[in-house]
């Protein structure tokens, strides 16, 4: 958990650098090499690490807009992920869908940009999961801003009918984007959500990885034995703005500085410490946690960047109208007994 902490934390780092190069002193949010938004999810590490140390490649995880560190927890291709992130032909989804639509099909996690969006599939993933018999389970990360959307509430509905093998992660950060967690929601601990779905909620208070690894693994294991659904909520530390530009100027100094403090990575280095890690040891963890990260950003900068004519592939459209071939007469041309509705005008009709 440890390294995939520091590999969480030093990745948004990097990104940081990267995206911010080229978008100063005047920030322009389509420049430099990484262009667009980016939410990045430093403070969040525990939530991640701590869930999904107990997790399999064939369990689903879903995630927010803020997704890196759990899918670096989940274990996706992080060099695919970061030429994703760069807008490379050799991303997860070849460059086209950024870093909030992170797609790796190898370990079953996917995220998405709209609040609450991956509890549904987490739902519809553990109901296949119930169908077919077998002990895999499905996680849905998300935010404490997203608690009142009526697609999380409805998610946890149908798992508590259905009975479904899932997890429900509320990583509370304080801030709903720009608002503070009390001016949003109804209620100061997110876990109270589950009551009204008869179904456990626990909350961990604090951004401790070993707590919330033990508060997860009843979960977890509640659900691989077919108990069903419980809600998780993780108080996290929100160390950025919510998104790259942000100037963050409706939070007030302290809270940013407190965020600073309470940092999950040390406070798992000090555990370590005490369990008998000698500091030689946890320096090389950190440096093999930093190295990976380097290669796969180093990686993703050399990968071509897709041909505009991409664009046009791997992509929903409205078909081009058929092409009618009557039968001269205007009447039944495929044999269904329908007379199509476009004809050709030599056969009397309009083309409608």
């Amino acid at each position: 958990m440890y390294e995939t902490m520091v590999a969480a934390r030093h990745y948004e780092e990097r990104l940081q650098e990267e995206y911010l190069e080229g978008k100063q002193p005047a920030f322009d949010i389509s420049a430099g090499p990484i262009p667009g938004e980016l939410h990045l999810a430093a403070g969040h590490e525990a939530a991640a690490a701590g869930v999904c140390a107990h997790l399999r490649p064939e369990d689903t995880v879903t995630a927010t807009h803020r997704p890196h560190h759990v899918a670096i927890a989940k274990g996706v291709d992080l060099q695919r992920m970061t030429a994703e992130i760069f807008g490379r032909r050799t991303g997860l989804c070849k460059g086209k869908g950024g870093h909030m639509h992170l797609f790796d099909p190898e370990v079953n996690f996917a995220c998405s940009g709209i609040i609450a969006q991956g509890s549904p599939p987490a739902v519809g993933a553990a109901l296949a999961a119930k169908k077919r018999g077998t002990t895999d389970v499905a996680v849905s990360f998300i935010g404490e801003g997203a608690i009142d959307q009526g697609g999380f509430l409805e998610s946890l509905n149908l798992a508590a009918v259905q009975d479904l093998p899932v997890v429900f992660v509320v990583e509370d950060n304080d801030w709903a984007i720009s608002m503070p967690k009390s001016r949003v929601t109804d209620v100061e601990n997110g876990a109270q959500r589950a009551a009204g779905f008869d179904m456990p909620g626990v909350r961990v208070d604090y951004d401790d990885a070993v707590a919330v690894y033990e508060a997860a693994h009843d979960a977890v294991e509640r659900a691989r034995n077919g108990n069903g659904p419980t809600l998780l909520e993780v108080q996290v530390h929100r160390r950025m703005g919510h998104f790259m530009g942000d100037a963050e100027g409706y939070r007030p100094d302290e809270d940013v500085e407190r965020a600073k403090r309470l940092d999950s990575i040390e406070r798992l280095a000090d555990d370590l410490r005490e369990e008998g890690i000698a500091d030689d040891e946890l320096d090389e963890i950190r440096a093999r946690a930093h190295e990976r990260v380097e290669e796969a950003i180093e990686w993703a900068k050399e990968q071509p960047e897709p041909d505009p004519d991409e664009a046009y592939e791997d992509v929903f459209v409205t078909p081009p109208r058929a092409q009618v071939v009557t039968d001269g007469g205007g009447g039944d041309t495929d044999g269904d007994g329908d007379t199509p509705p476009e004809t050709d005008a030599a056969n009397g009709g309009a083309d409608r």
